[in-house]
């Protein structure tokens, strides 16, 4: 089977993080159905890495491509258009409803000054749904939970419908029950033809749902590929500097920490 062309890529890319002089020249593809994860210790650079590739932050080398094209060749409306950032901690500094916020994800499609049309309001209202929103659509979002509120970055994100989605911890204060239907979201976007990469700090997750792994060390060291193949025990423990055990449980690895 051929490989899918990536829709998102690296070529050569060295992220800048602060205070680190070195790193590995990362040359990947996120390509339609793909679910990548990115995982690694605090420092290592994941966050830094998902704002590089949304064009939120320069590299230090290297560049990052949009379906063949330089991110600097782009819009910012195109640009939006195609890629969806749900950040790990949000700043909202306007008050505005549940509603409100999940419809922000419509405007990149709109002209100056237009108004929300009737599919853009659909739109908004299925996504609402989908993440167990619907009955606070009307609330301030000053009001509700951390939990809450990461859902509603979601829904926005799931309202613009990007062909990418750049998520840092999309689990970040969710309960069980939302986690698992937020990786199932996630999941469900790249069977649609989307490509996903998200930070993760649970393990777990990651070995649940996603297809490729992208492994960061806080030296700069990196190492990816087919979730199958970077799911080894040994890596794992090098990664987070902490012994681990794998079982399967109903045919997938779990991972637990050893005293």
């Amino acid at each position: 089977m051929a490989t899918p062309t990536p829709t998102l890529e690296t070529r050569d890319l060295v992220v800048d993080v602060p205070g680190r002089s070195a790193g590995r020249a990362l040359a990947l593809g996120i390509a339609p159905g793909q679910v990548w994860g990115v995982l690694g210790p605090n420092g290592a650079g994941k966050t830094t890495l998902l704002h590089t590739l949304a064009g939120l932050r320069p590299p230090r080398s290297g560049e990052v491509l949009l379906e063949g094209r330089a991110l600097p060749g782009w819009r910012r409306g195109a640009l939006a258009r195609r890629l969806g950032v749900v950040f790990q901690e949000r700043h909202d500094d306007f008050p505005a409803t549940v509603r409100e916020t999940a419809l922000i994800g419509r405007h990149p499609f709109l002209s100056p000054w237009q108004q929300e049309g009737a599919e853009d309001h659909a739109r908004a209202a299925a996504a609402l749904e989908r993440l167990d929103l619907t009955h606070l659509a009307e609330r301030e979002l000053s009001t509700l939970s951390g939990g809450e509120r990461q859902r509603v970055s979601l829904a926005t994100v799931l309202t613009q419908a990007p062909a990418v989605w750049l998520a840092d911890e999309p689990t970040n204060h969710l309960d069980l029950h939302h986690q698992v239907a937020v990786m199932g979201l996630l999941a469900e976007q790249a069977a649609q033809g989307g490509g996903v990469m998200m930070c993760l700090h649970d393990l777990n997750l990651a070995a649940r749902w996603c297809s490729h792994l992208l492994l960061l060390y806080p030296d700069g060291e990196a190492c990816w590929g087919p979730a199958e193949a970077m799911l080894v025990p040994d890596a794992l423990a090098r990664l987070y500097r902490q012994p681990l055990r794998c079982v399967m449980v109903d045919g997938a690895p779990v991972f637990v920490p050893q005293r």
